[in-house]
């Protein structure tokens, strides 16, 4: 039952962060091929340029919901 909840939570943060990458993408070709070979600039680039009307649920989503699903995964024995 945790597999499967923590599946369900990374792909909800996948989502998220394939969002965020096709923005940057829209915005400028470099912005998006910098984002996915960098993740840190994908993260400066989603708290600063990013727009969305549920730009923070999309941000918190992606960082938290991978982390809690990792967590999850790695606390099982």
């Amino acid at each position: 039952m945790i597999y499967l909840l923590a599946g369900i939570l990374y792909l909800v943060s996948f989502g998220c962060w394939l969002l965020i990458l096709i923005h940057a993408f829209q915005n400028e070709l470099w912005k998006g091929i910098v984002g996915l070979i960098c993740g840190l600039y994908l993260l400066i680039y989603a708290l600063f340029e990013y727009e969305s009307d549920y730009k923070w649920a999309v941000v918190l989503l992606w960082l938290f919901g991978s982390g809690a699903a990792t967590a999850m995964v790695r606390s099982l024995p």
